[in-house]
């Protein structure tokens, strides 16, 4: 059974390289997120230190100290980083969706691809067959002495001409099925199915909506929230220190303990600050045009794919019209040529016409499909 244009897609992207670089960014983006949840601005450190006097004067005398470090959230820092993760994890969820939709157009320009070489293979070899009957045809009639043997020769060569595109049609159908197994996996071809909602005119496109669209808006909202983070971290946080000393005079004095409390307080300076804001300021003007040209992009290929879903309406038109005069033109010659009216190669003339005509017809059809799944494509509509 084959499948559908949604399971192949779906098959693609589990296979595809992005949707490991897009998990790795959502497990990332989780992981900040916890440590944004934590009570510390960054884990504890643990202080030793430990002196005596051995090597100097050996009266006896030690000092052993430790200590811990617990850094704290400056004022608005902890909200301001929690801010930017739940802003990341967004954009790891977008770029899913995007990639999908990549993933999506792929599969899409494959199965239709697909879908043209099979009807030109189903009609060079219709050809073949059409121009075997004749060839037969001929040859019957030549050794009726009703034709020469130069029209058999004719014959044969124009079955022998109609043979080759077959074979080198059926060469493209399989390197095109190889890609298609390479890309999704799936040795079964999904069915190409023209979509009648790109048919709708006018179709709705709401650029809000689109996934690309959707990753550049969330990219500038990310280059806003760390902005802020910078903002709210002027300075390295503050430490909070307690400390357990043991001092011990000398040999036969007993032990002193006690127990220091104390604050470790970074300064921010121009040198730390200036860099961090500018390159944040800089990041959100890099997010901003490449949004606003995302934005022009697709409002763009909108436009480009209605009129071409429009032009190949027409066009299929004029081509279903050309190959019924032509099938029409040839089945005449085909019944005068059989009552002995017409000669030879005015029938393989027009044969091939029609031929020609017939592939051009299957070409526009599939045209019309490929087209409409484009346009399918620019809205930001998965099959």
């Amino acid at each position: 059974m084959a499948p559908t244009l949604a399971q192949a897609v779906d098959s693609a992207w589990q296979r595809a390289i992005q949707a490991r670089e897009a998990d790795g960014q959502t497990r990332r983006a989780q992981a900040e997120r916890a440590a944004a949840s934590s009570l510390w601005a960054a884990p504890p450190s643990l202080e030793l230190s430990h002196r005596d006097d051995r090597w100097q004067t050996s009266a006896g005398r030690r000092e052993t100290e430790a200590g811990l470090a617990w850094p704290l959230w400056l004022p608005g820092q902890r909200s301001a980083r929690g801010a930017a993760v739940d802003v990341d994890i967004e954009l790891a969820q977008a770029a899913i969706e995007a990639g999908r939709l990549h993933y999506a157009g792929l599969v899409r320009e494959a199965a239709w691809a697909i879908a043209s070489q099979r009807a030109e293979v189903d009609l060079a070899d219709a050809q073949v067959r059409y121009l075997q009957g004749i060839a037969d045809d001929v040859q019957r009639r030549v050794r009726a002495g009703d034709l020469a043997h130069a029209d058999a020769l004719a014959a044969n060569a124009e079955r022998l001409a109609a043979n080759s595109v077959l074979l080198a049609a059926r060469q493209r159908l399989a390197a095109s099925q190889s890609q298609w197994t390479l890309l999704t996996g799936m040795e079964a071809v999904a069915e190409a199915v023209p979509s009648a909602a790109a048919a709708q005119q006018p179709p709705i496109f709401l650029a809000e909506a689109h996934p690309d669209a959707r990753v550049a808006r969330l990219t500038v909202e990310r280059a806003r929230k760390r902005l802020h983070v910078v903002t709210t971290s002027r300075r390295d946080p503050p430490e909070l220190l307690l400390r357990l000393r043991q001092d011990v005079p000398g040999r036969g004095e007993s032990a002193q303990n006690s127990i220091g409390f104390g604050v470790r307080i970074p300064l921010g300076t121009d040198g730390r600050n200036q860099p961090l804001e500018a390159a944040a300021l800089s990041e959100i003007d890099v997010a901003e045009a490449k949004a606003q040209r995302t934005q022009e992009r697709l409002a763009a290929e909108a436009v480009q794919a209605q009129a071409a879903v429009r032009a190949t309406e027409q066009q299929l038109q004029a081509e279903r019209q050309r190959a019924v005069l032509l099938r029409e033109r040839a089945g005449l010659i085909d019944r005068s040529f059989k009552a002995g009216e017409t000669p030879l190669p005015e029938l393989l003339r027009a044969a091939s016409a029609a031929a020609q005509a017939d592939a051009g017809l299957a070409r526009q059809h599939t045209a019309l499909g490929l087209a409409q799944a484009r346009l399918e494509q620019a809205l930001g509509n998965l099959p």
